[in-house]
């Protein structure tokens, strides 16, 4: 192997791993927004006062 090749085996790893990165940055705001948006559904589905009172006659 020469130097020319090495340096281009080089630049392929580097742009290798920037893709990757970058792949993984995308899918890690993707879970994010899907678990914020799961959180959202959920306090939205709580009802608070629900259970608190009992109505009971015989």
């Amino acid at each position: 192997m020469d130097i020319t090749e090495l340096s281009l085996m080089n630049t392929q790893a580097s742009t290798m791993n920037a893709v990757g990165f970058a792949v993984l940055d995308m899918s890690m705001e993707t879970v994010e927004e899907a678990g914020d948006s799961m959180v959202k559904m959920m306090e939205q589905s709580v009802t608070p006062h629900l259970g608190q009172n009992i109505d009971v006659s015989v």
